[in-house]
């Protein structure tokens, strides 16, 4: 008897069908994690991590792709290719306005700094564009970083730091992250390192960021450095961690030493912030929707990966005295509402449910529930025969459980089904959960963004129509005080 991957694979249009509509996609062939992140003359540029020349992890290229307001992209000839110093591995993009490196004739412009990899040698390279970023030119004088010696030696992120006026890039190295600093991106020195006793360690660091960000209703800023690991994320595989400290131009000096996890999805990794944004305004960061446990089995064609929906990233300091990253979808995304919701509020007893039929397109749920009498409940997307994608909320753990192991597309992976644990406030009598769905993915968002989880699901194909339902699972009752589902404009087509 076939198993649903297989008759996926016999069924060739049940794999377009997970074309996400919302979240940016290639149009064809492999990609993984976004590079180059800049806002530049008006326009928001992602390039990716690309294979033009099959759907699986191979001789890496930037993708590139712009867009007006994050959400519709046009997608641009390849910006990047291997040569015979690498391939093109990771890095971010800068805005050189005052022509410090010297490689542009009268305004400053765009400039690349991305590793070169090549017979297990990665080095530092730099490309510059002369035409908002539609070509590039590759300095001849490239490695600008030579390796020292060190096998993973990649994935540069470059800042502007204003109180020296120099270059800082950030570069994981093993499981650590190393500092160097430089007057015109060209000549680098090495500063620091940070990461030993700090953080999860099982798994290689790689993609990291580095932020000076304001405290929400604060004079205070902080320092958040964005640092994933390849293994041992909180729902396993590939994901992303942080730390809050303060830099002072050379240095890291993280406040803790445990592991804060970015997102608590297993489909949340290599996040990167948007150069060229007002940071005092927002900052926004976009991360690859996958994890490589199995992202090279995912069953999408004629493309695979997608990345995840732009989000706002904001600092908050606890009534602990403690700092913590808050994460919801960017302002632009509330356009794709398209003001045909669904709205009701509801009590229900134990062992009480409210069904609803779920929307064929991608959608929002977003419920708002008093869970002061209630132990648990549980709410379900992808409902049919018994079984869903369901989230368990426990008011004793303080957790909510994702569970995707019991329905939908997973056997193309053993790594693929799970339950994800997501931890929610202690002091939260009011739970707020904003679920955005699309075609194969769920993301969440728990009390304005103090914790979200990123997770891709394949819905079975042979199943025309889902619904959704609330439980009250333990306790007197759960007061459901807003339950609201709006179906969302698709941005594919329009890309």
């Amino acid at each position: 008897m076939k198993n649903d991957f297989e008759t996926l694979n016999a069924k060739s249009t049940y794999q377009e069908m997970y074309r996400p509509q919302l979240h940016f996609t290639p149009e064809e062939m492999w990609m993984n994690d976004p590079n180059g992140l800049v806002y530049f003359q008006g326009e928001y540029h992602l390039f990716y991590q690309y294979h033009p020349f099959s759907k699986r992890w191979g001789p890496m290229h930037w993708g590139h792709a712009v867009s007006k307001d994050l959400l519709h992209w046009e997608h641009l000839p390849i910006a990047l290719f291997p040569d015979e110093i690498g391939m093109i591995f990771s890095g971010s993009c800068v805005v050189d306005e005052n022509n410090t490196s010297g490689l542009f004739e009268d305004e400053g412009g765009l400039v690349a700094v991305f590793t070169h990899a090549d017979d297990n040698v990665q080095q530092q390279s730099i490309a510059y564009s002369l035409d908002a970023g539609r070509t590039w030119q590759k300095y001849d004088q490239n490695p600008v970083i030579e390796n020292p010696g060190i096998e993973d030696f990649r994935d540069p992120k470059v800042m502007w730091y204003e109180p020296e006026e120099k270059w800082l890039m950030v570069l994981a190295a093993g499981q650590e992250v190393l500092f160097y600093e430089s007057k015109n991106l060209l000549v680098w020195t090495y500063l620091s390192a940070f990461g030993k006793g700090h953080g999860a360690h099982e798994g290689v660091w790689e993609c990291p960021d580095l932020l000076e960000m304001p405290v929400k209703n604060s004079d205070e800023t902080k320092w958040i450095l964005q640092v994933d690991v390849d293994e041992g994320a909180s729902a396993g595989g590939s994901g992303g961690q942080y730390f809050i400290g303060n830099f002072d131009g050379k240095q890291f000096i993280s406040d803790h030493k445990d592991v804060r996890w970015a997102d608590y999805g297993k489909d949340f990794y290599a996040a990167q912030s948007f150069s060229n944004i007002d940071r005092n305004r927002r900052t926004v960061w976009l991360a690859w929707m996958s994890n490589w446990l199995y992202a090279n089995e995912v069953p999408t064609s004629p493309w695979r990966s997608a990345m995840s929906l732009p989000r706002e990233v904001s600092l908050q300091k606890t009534d602990k005295n403690d700092y913590v990253i808050c994460q919801i979808p960017v302002k632009e995304y509330e356009a794709l509402k398209t003001g045909e919701k669904i709205s009701t509020s509801f009590a229900l007893m134990n062992s009480e449910t409210r069904k609803e039929e779920q929307p064929d397109g991608p959608f929002e749920w977003l419920l708002q529930m008093n869970v002061k009498q209630c132990e648990s409940f549980e709410a379900a997307l992808f409902e049919f025969n018994g079984k869903a994608v369901r989230l368990i909320y426990d008011q004793s753990e303080y957790k909510l459980r994702f569970d995707r192991s019991q329905c939908g597309v997973h056997s193309f992976s053993e790594d693929f089904p799970g339950v994800f644990d997501i931890p929610v406030k202690k002091t939260a009598d009011v739970l707020t959960l904003k679920i955005v769905v699309d075609t194969s993915s769920i993301e969440l968002f728990i009390n304005d963004g103090d914790a979200a989880a990123a997770n891709l699901f394949f819905p079975s194909p042979d199943i025309e129509h889902f619904s959704l339902s609330v439980t009250c699972k333990k306790g007197d009752l759960l007061q459901v005080d807003s339950s609201e589902i709006q179906p969302l404009k698709s941005v594919w087509r329009d890309s």
